[in-house]
């Protein structure tokens, strides 16, 4: 019996593994690096070993620093979660050698499947030749035959941008997972993401888990998963069951693992990977089959059989991903403060994340997972789409506005979508809002059509003057003067002004039934409409409205120069287009540099054409959002 257990990971899943090891009544230990020192997953372990340094490459991809810490800390056992070294066969080696449970499949498995090249051998598919590609081949998926995530994959449509795409995956692959090599498949348009959750003990049993749909991605990663997939006939099912249990044997698998398909829209399966690992969806498997597939990996791992049959399935799961990014702005991950997170107590939460901590530039930018179950699949979407809506989210933009609206797009609720839903949709998705408290005002309407400031700003400032009140009293014998506030929301800014009277505070259009620091209610119209309000210095949040108070003034130095091109995010800058020089002719769209955050390049292109006046971009340097890379003048 394991009673101890290390777990090579970080983050959310560390966290998700840690919860089953408690419930089991085994002590568990975390590995982090510097940047990590304060995480959730370090500050939960009953202890905790320090990995020196923050880069992944020099952290939680050494496998050799990872043994020893497992070693020393005096664990039995490590279970590497997903991504980093998950799918090592080394590293699995290196953790039996060592004379440790590994929590995983044989290293002989990893290895025929971790590479995706050999994983298509394996089953009969052959990959394209990169170096003849031609026309009729497009369009075609460039993509890292190590790791996963969306990490070292491109789609190519045209042949100019073959080798310059195949440079950057092998750069990102590089980075992420310690391995460049890739390779070239057909990319399949309008096609699902299906996949198989298989279970496999040492005995000779295989379970096939039933199937998810992972069809909505960005970047080719995975944001809104489901199970069982959706409009599937019975025979494609058990078809793809039936390769995925084929897979698991044809490598002697044990434990949990995953085949990877896509669907065409006529309903044929293209075989795409096994990942021998434990997947970020599992959750949607273990609520439909009312399983904990870590205690199952964890039970295979000590030599325990399955039994002859699965559990039978029940109802429908989603999942979604809360991700620090900024789908409007092409997914910039976005870093801070997470001053707090909660959902409701019908859903669940996995998370790597407490209140008050830093989201940084190192890592994937999840913040957590939250998945519904319900006995049918409407139940479920509209279960995880209201959870989403009343979650309470302070901190850097999310995607949560993105995901909530994704689930009640008619092509998701009518099952009808596929992996190009947000190459059609994601303009309308990410479109804002029409202020949903705004109403025409007498005292500011313009031929009855122009609208007041949004509620959310003066529900803001009228918290914000309970906080101020004097020992005095709020008002004076003498009518005061408007009182005045300026805040930004949504990249715009709002006036909003109020006076303090006898009767308590009064702003025109509205009727202030209450106002109080942390709640205001207001009245438009016979309808009133309540206002939780919280602040953190200059950042408030009105409901799930975020806010920033600026000074009455602008600053007339806070401006840069037409053609500034400002850091999207933090991150390092990891290349400057050969040649570039300052007085370099440059052509509106064309790269300039590429800067790494969260594990994912990024592409910075002039803003117009023209000339290239200043270069302040070095290879290697470490910049601050906002940051002044490079000035761009038009000619």
């Amino acid at each position: 019996m394991i009673t101890s257990l290390l777990v090579a990971n970080r983050g959310e899943i560390a966290c998700r593994i840690f919860r089953t090891c408690r419930e089991l009544g085994i002590r568990t230990v975390a590995v982090h690096s510097d940047a990590d020192e304060n995480a959730l997953h370090a500050r939960v372990a009953d202890t905790a070993v320090r990995l020196p340094g923050a880069a992944p490459t020099e952290t939680y991809l050494r496998g050799d620093l990872i043994v020893k810490a497992a070693v020393a800390a005096g664990a039995e056992a490590v279970h590497p979660g997903y991504g980093f070294l998950s799918e090592n066969a080394d590293f699995a080696r290196a953790v039996i050698d060592a004379g440790l449970v590994w929590i995983g499949p044989p290293p002989e498995a990893i290895e025929a499947m971790a590479s995706k090249t050999r994983a298509k051998q394996l089953m009969g598919i052959a990959s394209l030749d990169r170096d003849r590609v031609t026309e009729s081949d497009l369009p075609v998926l460039v993509k890292a035959a190590a790791g996963g995530g969306g990490r070292g994959m491109r789609i190519v449509r045209s042949l100019a941008d073959l080798d310059g795409a195949l440079e950057g995956a092998r750069a990102e692959a590089a980075s992420a997972f310690g391995d460049g090599e890739v390779f070239v498949e057909p990319y399949v348009e309008g096609g699902r993401h299906v996949e198989v959750q298989v279970l496999a003990d040492t005995h000779g049993t295989v379970w096939a888990l039933g199937t998810r749909d992972c069809s909505l991605q960005r970047r080719h990663q995975k944001v809104i998963e489901e199970a069982p997939a959706p409009g599937l006939s019975d025979e494609l099912r058990d078809e793809l069951h039936s390769l995925a249990v084929r897979a698991a044997r044809a490598v002697g698998y044990a434990g949990a693992g995953t085949v990877e398909f896509l669907v065409s829209s006529a309903g044929s399966a293209h075989f795409l990977e096994m990942n021998t690992r434990l997947q970020v969806e599992h959750p949607v498997t273990e609520a439909v089959f009312g399983l904990d597939l870590v205690a199952e990996q964890i039970r295979v791992a000590e030599g325990h059989p399955l039994e002859s049959d699965p559990p039978r399935a029940r109802g429908h799961a989603i999942e979604a991903r809360l991700y620090a990014e900024d789908p409007a702005a092409d997914w910039a991950p976005q870093t801070g403060t997470l001053h707090r997170l909660t959902v409701p107590d019908d859903v669940r939460l996995d998370t790597g994340y407490g209140d008050g901590d830093g989201i940084g530039v190192h890592y994937d930018p999840m913040l957590a997972k939250v998945i519904a179950h319900a006995p049918t699949r409407a139940e479920a979407v509209r279960r995880l789409s209201g959870a989403l809506e009343r979650a309470t989210i302070h901190g850097p933009v999310t995607n949560r506005d993105l995901l909530v609206r994704s689930l009640r797009h008619k092509e998701f609720t009518g099952a009808a979508m596929d992996t190009g839903f947000y190459d059609r949709h994601l303009a309308d998705l990410t479109a804002p809002d029409p202020d949903p408290y705004a109403h025409p005002s007498p005292a500011t309407a313009l031929n009855g059509v122009a609208a007041r400031p949004p509620l959310v700003a003066l529900a803001a400032a009228l918290a914000d003057a309970r906080t101020r009140v004097s020992r005095f009293g709020g008002y004076r014998n003498l009518p005061s003067q408007p009182q005045v506030k300026r805040y930004a929301t949504a990249g715009e800014e709002h006036e909003v002004r109020y006076r303090h009277t006898r009767a308590g505070l009064e702003a025109d259009g509205v009727r202030v039934v209450r106002a109080t620091p942390g709640l205001v209610v207001l009245e438009v119209d016979g309808v009133q409409r309540k206002f939780e309000v919280t602040r953190y210095g200059d950042q408030v949040y009105v409901n799930a409205t975020a806010l920033t108070a600026l000074p009455r003034f602008s600053d007339p130095t806070a401006q840069h120069a037409p053609g500034s091109l400002l850091a999207p995010m933090p991150g390092t800058v990891v290349k400057v287009a050969d040649g570039l020089t300052e007085g370099s002719a440059v052509e509106a769209g064309q790269p300039l540099l590429w800067l790494e955050a969260m594990k994912m390049q990024h592409k910075i292109t002039a803003p117009l054409t023209g000339t290239l006046t200043a270069l302040h971009a070095v290879p290697g340097q470490q910049v601050e959002v906002a940051a002044l890379l490079a000035v761009v003048e038009p000619s």
